[in-house]
């Protein structure tokens, strides 16, 4: 229903606070209904009791009270604390005898059905149902308790009922109070839970969506990582074996034959990859990591790029320690993809003659070390912690970062010991 309008550190809301347009609209509805109510049955009490003038009295209290349950939307308990004054007013003057409590019913449900959200110092509502006080429903009680105890003085006092009668005639008001005041708290309840359940669904969505969102970014990312890798490798290792090709056509055509064969090879190794890149972009149905964007790549391929690297005339050296069997598979392709670009970054930056790749299987990590004898300027595309990347529009030392950090590692990138390039990478590898 209708969001009262609640200054800060105001009023609590009525029986509409909170809600859009539409609730609001209802909201209006029901007061209008609630006031037509009022008015007719007063009205109609007034003729039934046959006491009074009806169209100077009855009228105007019942049109007056009605007026009272439509200001009772912006301003419900003053509204309350009118109807009441209203009624004593026209009791003690005699203008009516239909009842203390019953003509204000609509205005005490109001106060009691609003939800008298708890408000920051902004004004705006704190969050769930458990921070919402029912601030309505005190004021409501604290006010029809002293009605009651008004009504019983008065027909005690100056009505000159004895005890018995007066509890006698405000015995049954009493009970319609109550009644009124559990239909109040019972409604606010309902429509409460209605807006938790509402919001708790809206979370839910946007939590989703959110979710959706970060798969799709990690999925993007490591689309681009293998997409970088396999091209940037395929690149290198091919240029070089064709210009080895070039250089050796005339002279030692063996050595250019063998030259083409290498760059064929490399070049089918790569078609598969990006065939496997394009089967996960065509199927957006596929659940992220569901699909193997680099099937067959593990460490049985260290030395195939091992190879590839001598072909292009640069000395390599393997040395592995320890039992790769129980390496699972993300951490296998991740040491593949590592090795793969720091043998790439050697052909193509560092400048030096060779380069050692060592593996250390352990049962709690694996360790990766790659080093070469360049000079270092620019060698790994990035230098110290990927500073030339940047510079150079390079993303290889920024994959291989995120590989190892998803998959909870720690990773290094920089100058060597004794000059060169060296790369390391601790992968923790799953009890």
């Amino acid at each position: 229903m209708s969001e009262e309008r609640v200054p800060r550190g105001g009023r609590s809301g009525g029986a509409g606070a909170g809600g859009g347009p539409a609730a609001t609209r209802a909201a209006g509805a029901v007061r209008v209904a609630a006031a037509a109510v009022t008015a007719v049955a007063v009205v109609t009490a007034e003729a039934l009791a046959g006491e009074g003038p009806l169209l100077v009295g009855a009228v105007s209290y019942a049109l007056g009270l009605a007026a009272l349950v439509l200001a009772a939307g912006r301003w419900p308990r003053a509204a309350l604390l009118a109807s009441v004054q209203t009624v004593i007013a026209f009791r003690s003057a005699g203008m009516s005898d239909v009842g203390w409590i019953w003509p204000a019913s609509a205005a005490y449900f109001l106060v009691a059905a609003g939800d008298g959200a708890v408000r920051d110092e902004a004004g705006k509502r704190l969050g769930p149902l458990s921070r919402r006080v029912p601030r309505g429903l005190p004021f409501a009680v604290a006010v029809g308790v002293l009605q009651v105890v008004f009504a019983a003085n008065w027909e005690r006092y100056v009505a000159g009922l004895d005890g018995r009668e007066a509890v006698a005639a405000l015995g049954a008001e009493a009970l319609w109070l109550a009644l009124v005041l559990a239909a109040a708290t019972a409604w606010r309840n309902g429509r409460n839970w209605r807006r938790e359940e509402a919001a708790g669904r809206e979370r839910a969505a946007r939590e989703r969506a959110a979710e959706a969102r970060r798969r799709a970014e990690a999925e993007r990312l490591r689309i681009a990582r293998e997409l970088h890798d396999v091209v940037a490798h395929t690149l290198t290792v091919v240029g070089v074996q064709l210009r080895v090709a070039v250089e050796a056509l005339d002279d030692e055509p063996a050595e250019a034959r063998a030259a083409l064969r290498t760059a064929q090879e490399v070049r089918a190794t790569a078609v598969a990859d990006l065939r496997a890149l394009i089967g996960v972009l065509r199927d957006p149905g596929e659940e992220p990591g569901a699909m193997e964007l680099a099937p067959g790549r593990g460490l049985d391929g260290v030395g195939d790029l091992v190879e590839g690297v001598r072909a292009a005339g640069l000395q390599a050296a393997v040395e592995t320690e320890g039992d790769p069997a129980g390496v699972p598979a993300p951490v296998a392709l991740a040491v593949y993809r590592i090795v793969q670009e720091s043998l790439t970054n050697a052909v193509r930056h560092s400048g030096g003659t060779h380069v050692d790749v060592r593996l250390r299987y352990g049962s709690d990590a694996v360790r990766v070390e790659i080093a070469d004898d360049g000079t270092g300027a620019g060698a790994g595309a990035g230098g110290e912690d990927g500073a030339g990347a940047r510079a150079g529009g390079g993303h290889g030392v920024a994959g291989m970062r995120e590989r190892v950090s998803v998959l909870g590692g720690e990773f290094a990138s920089g100058p060597g010991e004794h000059g060169g390039h060296t790369v390391r990478a601790v992968i923790p590898v799953p009890s």
